[in-house]
């Protein structure tokens, strides 16, 4: 049996004679980005390139400065000895990363309009952990070369459909997790595979705003965008 995009047709070949045409059915328009948008629940972000702009900063440690919660980065660290990318693990080095703030108050936008938010990242870095913990992101996992599966859990654990995520990301480390998720975003500044698989690209590059664009697109698409600000001024006030 022919399958219904398939089914024949009649028409006439350059002789006139009667032959059978395959009729072409339209394929169903997919999402759009805004629609996707709508329902959100969850915004994971990738970290080096999306919340900061990529590059890493290493430094000298100062003399006694080990101490606080160091020697547990150290030690996940330490985990990937020999495996390059996941993060310092020398009791001499110190690790930086700038964050920009516009990026902060998006998470705070999160909180308030009941979106949760996550953070899914190879390396290891106390820095971090420190940011994500002032902004109180909800899911944060560090040292994942394996973005999807990380990904599956966490849907799983929140009892969430994948199609109510938005993964932002910037390079091809990010696209398992993005394949995955209802909305795809990429920043200005992901590498152009990237781009291409991505339903959404921010105006700003990572490091510079992109993360605030991608809530406020979420945000505005969902009708919530006026009252998480009013909420948020209205707190400082």
């Amino acid at each position: 049996m022919l399958a219904a995009e398939a089914w024949p047709a009649l028409g006439f070949d350059g002789r006139g004679q009667l032959r059978l045409q395959p009729a072409r059915i339209s394929a169903m328009p997919k999402p759009s980005a805004t629609a996707r948008a709508r329902k959100i629940k969850l915004i994971i972000f990738d970290v080096d390139g999306v919340l900061t702009d990529g590059k890493i900063w290493i430094f000298p440690a100062p003399a006694g400065s080990q101490a606080g919660a160091q020697p547990s980065v150290l030690e996940r660290s330490a985990q990937h000895g020999g495996q390059g990318g996941f993060g310092l693990h020398s009791a001499t080095l110190i690790e930086a990363k700038g964050f920009h703030a516009h990026d902060g108050t998006a998470i705070s936008f999160c909180r308030l309009a009941g979106i949760k938010t996550g953070i899914i990242t190879k390396r290891i870095s106390e820095t971090v952990a420190l940011r994500a913990r002032d902004l109180k992101i909800d899911h944060v996992h560090q040292g994942i070369q394996d973005k999807g599966s990380v990904f599956n859990e966490i849907i799983r654990r929140d009892g969430i459909s994948a199609a109510e995520v938005a993964f932002v990301g910037d390079d091809v480390i990010d696209l398992p997790a993005m394949r995955k998720c209802g909305l795809a975003i990429a920043v200005k500044n992901a590498r152009p595979e990237v781009k291409a698989e991505a339903h959404w690209i921010t105006p700003h590059a990572g490091g510079d705003g992109a993360a605030r664009d991608a809530v406020e697109y979420i945000l505005k698409a969902q009708g919530k965008w006026k009252q998480a600000v009013e909420e948020y001024i209205s707190e400082r006030s």
